[in-house]
């Protein structure tokens, strides 16, 4: 499993790889739909520790951040053995709000997932944050980041 940013229609892409491992499979032989929120996930921390974010070190400074909301759609199947490419994006943020989009394609170039997730900031309280306020350098930081 791995990160890589690489250049994409004048953009940079980032896309994090996944081996489908056999217990992330059903008794189909197919890879069991409640594992794709967790690729997601793993997608989702690389890219912002590719950003220089650090989630262990945010929530020591009480910045957490909540799911609110997935999304997703089954474009193809995937079996044990084959390897994803996750590719990983923010697609929107208003200071409190983001929200991430997916493209998972296998190495064939057949797309598999398409999705989204929703996430909020909040303080240990459970109480929203407005980043703009508490970490103007991070606030601009992830404005940078949309696509």
């Amino acid at each position: 499993m791995s990160g890589t940013e690489q250049k994409e229609a004048g953009k940079e892409a980032f896309v994090y790889e996944h081996r489908i491992k056999y217990y992330e499979t059903d008794k189909m032989g197919l890879t069991h739909h409640s594992n794709y929120i967790r690729f997601m996930e793993e997608a989702r921390v690389e890219l912002l520790r590719s950003w220089g974010l650090n989630w262990a070190a945010l929530e020591e400074e009480g910045i957490l951040s909540a799911v609110t909301a997935v999304q997703g759609s089954f474009k193809n199947v995937s079996r044990f053995d084959d390897t994803l490419r996750i590719r990983v994006f923010l697609r929107e943020y208003t200071g409190i709000r983001m929200v991430f989009g997916y493209e998972m394609e296998k190495e064939d170039g057949q797309t598999v997932f398409e999705g989204t997730s929703e996430h909020c900031f909040l303080n240990p309280e459970g109480r929203p944050l407005r980043l703009k306020k508490l970490r103007p350098e991070l606030h601009e930081l992830l404005l940078s980041k949309i696509e």
